[in-house]
């Protein structure tokens, strides 16, 4: 089987619009983008997330949790953290939410967009900027262990389990012997 080069104009983008249907997984919908007609300038909302990796026999293994409330397969993200940078704050998600700790890029993978259903039962349009962390520690106990579930998967099976396609792509390409280290 054929492996795909990364090229960072592609990990930069996140394949969004600019990709077409078919280069997404089959089981994916096409990209549909947030409606934000009407909305104000503060309407989008940013968060972080960490796509949390480690190598088993020198393939890559993708960690993915399940939501709090669908239960559907996700990777950790977050709002920002006031004074930390963006893959600080993908890394405190990622503690929280997974139980994992390790070495992030401050370099984004890519963005996906989605809408979160708030607490308040207002629906939120929101952009995740993507950053890797390398996970050197799994931890047993974490904030959210009784309110997700964790898995690892390769990158081909993590990407068919989420359901954004934009985060799909992100997974799918991903290949961290492309990342530079810092």
């Amino acid at each position: 089987m054929k492996k795909a080069k990364i090229k960072s104009s592609k990990m930069r983008s996140g394949g969004n619009a600019a990709k077409s249907a078919k280069e997404f997984p089959k089981q994916h919908k096409p990209f549909a983008p947030i409606d934000m007609l009407g909305a104000k300038k503060t309407g989008l909302r940013t968060q972080f997330a960490a796509l949390c990796y480690r190598m088993r026999k020198g393939k890559p293994e993708i960690l993915l949790v399940t939501s709090r409330r669908t239960r559907r397969w996700i990777i950790p993200k977050g709002w920002p953290q006031d004074g930390m940078r963006p893959d600080q704050s993908a890394a405190i998600e990622a503690l929280e939410e997974a139980g994992v700790e390790g070495k992030t890029i401050p370099v984004s993978l890519g963005a996906f967009s989605y809408t979160k259903q708030h607490i308040s039962g207002r629906r939120l349009p929101c952009v995740a900027l993507v950053f890797p962390l390398k996970v050197k520690t799994v931890h047993d106990s974490y904030r959210e262990v009784k309110q997700r579930k964790r898995k690892w998967f390769r990158p081909a099976q993590a990407a068919r389990k989420v359901a954004d396609p934009e985060l799909a792509y992100i997974i799918s390409r991903f290949d961290p012997n492309q990342l530079k280290r810092s």
